[in-house]
């Protein structure tokens, strides 16, 4: 594997470059970063601060990566940006490390791909197989599980968890928790049902489905508080890995209420 970078690029010393990294012209790469094999930017990429780019990553052009969070309480600590392996980063892309307000840390898994313009604020946890859509933002302390979808000019409001395989429709503020399996939409976002197109692209199984529509049913729409309703599935539903997954997710409630149907 061949090592390649443009004569324009600046690298700073102390750098770590891996094999078969390829860095094109007026790339800017700060002296505490890391980049994994197969690693590929474009041009007038800007990798700055302790940041961690895994294997066969590519970024492209005018992206900017582990530079100083947006946060006035940032006072330069030694925070770090993760990014995993095989991601797409596009153009205009941000993300930013953690802060010591939170993780001192933000982590980007693997399989991602992050549409042009969309933002990624401190001390964010992204899973894998995620889509940002163009313009889409995650304030700070979001959590997003995996295969998660979030369209266009969507915006996440500070310490909101997304469930694993929900999807976010374009132009929506998300300001509560989303259950895993969740489909929402809203200049205000609400809950809108389940995601079922991306629960038939992820190969769960007609059975599965049906139970996930039940216990949606029974959680949102049954008498009585959240709490119980959610209660009630658990025990109707306790052999169902995929509404559990739900119900461990509403149990484990923290800072935001969870996101519920008009």
């Amino acid at each position: 594997m061949t090592t390649e970078i443009h004569p324009a690029a600046v690298i700073e010393k102390g750098a770590e470059i891996g094999e078969g990294v390829k860095i094109g012209p007026y790339c800017v790469i700060g002296a505490n970063v890391k980049l994994g094999n197969n690693v590929v930017l474009k041009s007038h990429v800007a990798v700055d601060g302790y940041t961690t780019i895994g294997d066969g990553t590519v970024v492209f052009p005018f992206a900017s990566l582990g530079h100083a969070p947006q946060d006035l309480k940032f006072m330069g600590e030694k925070s770090t940006l993760i990014i995993g392996k095989n991601n797409k980063i596009r153009e205009h892309v941000t993300m930013n490390p953690g802060t010591q307000d939170d993780k001192m840390k933000t982590v980007v898994g693997d399989n991602n791909l992050f549409m042009v313009s969309s933002h990624v604020a401190h001390d964010c946890i992204v899973g894998s197989n995620v889509v940002l859509a163009n313009n889409a933002t995650l304030a700070g302390h979001v959590e997003v599980g995996d295969f998660v979808i979030i369209g266009g000019l969507a915006a996440v409001q500070q310490r909101v968890r997304i469930g694993a395989y929900a999807m976010i429709g374009g132009m929506s503020g998300v300001e509560h928790d989303v259950i895993p399996f969740g489909l929402v939409k809203g200049e205000r976002a609400h809950l809108a049902g389940l995601n079922y197109v991306g629960l038939e692209r992820r190969g769960f199984t007609k059975e599965q489905v049906q139970a996930l529509l039940k216990a949606f049913k029974q959680i949102f729409e049954g008498s009585g508080t959240l709490s119980e309703r959610t209660e009630k599935a658990a025990n109707d539903f306790q052999s169902e890995q995929v509404v559990m997954r739900v119900v461990d997710f509403i149990r484990a409630k923290q800072e935001r209420s969870v996101l519920q149907p008009k």
